[in-house]
């Protein structure tokens, strides 16, 4: 697994797509955050960062189908997944290798993001004037929904060599959980139907998490999405392996 993760790593920076997903993310949420009238943070006159992280997400929708793309699909159109499946490698080994990687790498993407409660902590008044408790709990929901995200990705990938279809597919599915299940449970009304459409919006789960207040319950549920996803792909690489 750890050289299947290395690999990853290593191919995705020595391509163009890292640098340029790197920047295109951080350019969006830096105009989010700093320059958009309707969201950035030096005219809404507080020292919060809910703008960031109710918007970010919506550019992660686009950005992680964009790293996760190529993780098997290209290992398939180039004819080495079937090489990597002729070595004494474990499924999980491979499908966990490609997801850790992935993780990480959008770990790496946030990490300079740390910069924007750097500078609210200091232009809070007074100085520290910050729900760091909220933050904290929020950058907790953003790295469990970028790991669902990505662990989408790459079971969308695992389904077919063509990129640009894995990228659609996961995009479209990591839309209907982000943003079909609230749009269903709101047209469902009230009743348990609604409930059950809330209890399983991403964006609720997520959301839940940003309120200061870390909930076991939000964490599991994220945990065992990602525990689908990557079933569902350690599934289709055994299906490929027959």
């Amino acid at each position: 697994m750890f050289a299947i993760f290395q690999k990853e790593i290593g191919s995705f920076f020595n391509s163009l797509i890292a640098y340029i997903v790197m920047a295109a993310f951080l350019t969006a949420v830096g105009l989010i955050v700093w320059v958009f009238p309707d969201s950035n943070i030096l005219d809404y006159g507080y020292a919060d960062l809910g703008s960031f992280f109710q918007l970010a997400p919506y550019v992660l929708l686009f950005l992680i189908p964009a790293i996760t793309m190529r993780s098997i699909s290209e290992e398939a159109r180039n004819g080495t997944l079937e090489l990597l499946l002729t070595k004494p490698l474990r499924n999980s080994e491979l499908v966990l290798g490609k997801f850790f990687a992935n993780w990480i790498l959008v770990a790496i993407t946030l990490l300079p993001t740390l910069i924007y409660y750097y500078s609210v902590y200091k232009l809070g008044s007074p100085e520290g004037n910050v729900d760091s408790a909220a933050v904290f709990g929020s950058y907790i929901g953003l790295l469990l929904f970028c790991g669902v995200l990505v662990s989408m990705g790459i079971w969308t990938s695992s389904l077919t060599d063509n990129q640009i279809i894995a990228f659609i597919v996961s995009v479209f599915i990591a839309f209907v959980f982000y943003v079909g299940f609230s749009a269903l449970a709101q047209l469902a009304g009230v009743g348990m139907a609604s409930e059950l459409l809330n209890w399983a919006a991403l964006d609720q789960q997520y959301l839940a998490l940003g309120k200061g207040l870390v909930d076991s319950r939000n964490i599991i549920y994220l945990l065992s999405l990602m525990a689908l996803f990557l079933f569902l792909a350690y599934l289709r690489i055994e299906k490929i392996r027959k």
